[in-house]
């Protein structure tokens, strides 16, 4: 079986494709290798240290969707039609991809199947998966600073199930759990600024 950085090349960046790809033109790629394939593919936009406008919430929900199939043990994942039929235009699709690739490899040199009772047990795949659910909600929360490390978090585990590296869910878990701290201090430092601002307002 190829890598992922191979695949994700060829795939994008060596055939030719069409103006949009879809979820389910992802669905096909990813194989028996499902939600490893897909977790990766829809966190590595907002995980990356570049613009990803319109893509962060909805990517997010999916990934939701997937995170608590994952969580229950579902071999292959269920989808609505509409989701499935979500779209990205190719060329941004390649930017990411060709921004993504360098880390990907350096990822691969450290990866190999390991641990994989982290990844394949039912407890292993309940924290993981609570674990990627609760940074897809940190995702779809419209604030500076609460998209990239969560995703970071999702895109290392999602690796790590992809390569059935349990040392490498374990990173990505560590991660998730100092995004989630990030991210909770950031929404209540939003909330507090915003009810500080109200109450000068109202004082005036």
């Amino acid at each position: 079986m190829a890598k992922l950085s191979v695949e994700l090349e060829r795939y994008f960046l060596l055939e030719e494709r069409g103006d949009i790809i879809t979820i389910d033109d992802l669905l096909l790629l990813a194989g028996d290798r499902i939600f490893g394939f897909l977790l990766v593919i829809l966190s590595l936009p907002s995980a990356l240290p570049i613009p990803a406008p319109g893509y962060s919430i909805p990517f997010a929900i999916v990934i939701f969707l997937l995170a608590i199939q994952f969580m229950i043990g579902n071999q292959i994942p269920w989808l609505p039609n509409r989701v499935k039929k979500g779209t990205m235009r190719t060329i941004t699709a390649k930017q990411f991809v060709q921004k993504g690739l360098p880390w990907l490899k350096r990822l691969e040199t450290l990866t190999k199947p390991r641990f994989a009772y982290i990844c394949n047990s039912s407890i292993g795949k309940i924290i993981l998966g609570i674990a990627m659910a609760l940074m897809a909600i940190s995702m779809m929360i419209p604030i500076p600073g609460t998209n990239t490390a969560p995703a970071m978090g999702i895109f290392i585990i999602a690796f790590g199930l992809q390569e059935d590296d349990g040392f490498i869910c374990l990173m990505g878990l560590i991660t998730c759990i100092v995004a989630g701290c990030l991210s909770a201090s950031i929404i209540f430092g939003a909330i507090m600024g915003s009810s500080s601002l109200w109450q000068f307002l109202k004082g005036n």
